[in-house]
């Protein structure tokens, strides 16, 4: 009786982990089950606070970029000193960013009235009428720029999506590389934080 038990469990188990496969080769099913999870937690940026500069420590030269928003007016992170500035890098055929915006225009929402914050969504490959398509569908009212010269290195690395909040002096407080839920209260707080520095 107990292998029978033991048989069944195992044949509902086996269904189970099928039925789970199936559904992460399903693009829908895959972001539904994507969101979920960021939703349970699973996925949070990693938020450390800055660490403090010793007195003698030799300074570093601060790294800045350039980006171009819808219009074709031009931003140079150096000119946001003052404010604290969070720039996520993605594409328009990236699953994970795709996933991760929602949580973005929660935090955006929650700060945009915030004048020490600027928002920067810089899509890497200049697809400026696919951003903006992506952007009406999704119904997300967040300001798209797109990459005028190299970026740094120390902000996008070899992979996407990539979130760097830079403090009120342009040096990187937070790098966060992979989706993660941005619509928590520890980022809004780690933000304002940054922000009343």
């Amino acid at each position: 009786m107990n292998k029978t038990k033991l048989s069944r469990g195992n044949i509902i188990l086996y269904v189970v982990l099928v039925v789970l496969i199936i559904l992460l080769f399903i693009p829908s099913t895959r972001s539904l089950l994507q969101q979920g999870l960021m939703k349970l937690g699973l996925f949070k940026p990693t938020l450390e606070a800055p660490v403090e500069k010793a007195p003698d420590t030799p300074v570093v030269a601060q790294v800045s970029s350039s980006f171009s928003n819808e219009k074709g007016e031009i931003i140079n992170t150096a000119s946001l000193k003052g404010k604290v500035v969070f720039i996520n890098f993605w594409a328009t055929w990236c699953g994970p960013c795709i996933q991760e915006m929602p949580s973005i225009q929660v935090l955006h929402d929650k700060l945009k009235d915030n004048p020490n914050v600027e928002f920067l969504l810089v899509e890497i490959d200049h697809e400026n009428e696919l951003a903006k398509e992506f952007m009406e569908k999704e119904k997300l009212n967040m300001p798209i720029y797109f990459p005028e010269g190299d970026i740094p290195n120390t902000w996008l690395g070899q992979s996407i999506p990539v979130t760097v909040i830079l403090d009120k002096e342009g040096n990187i407080a937070a790098r966060h590389e992979g989706m993660a839920d941005y619509s928590t209260k520890q980022v809004e707080q780690f933000i304002v934080d940054l922000s009343n520095k």
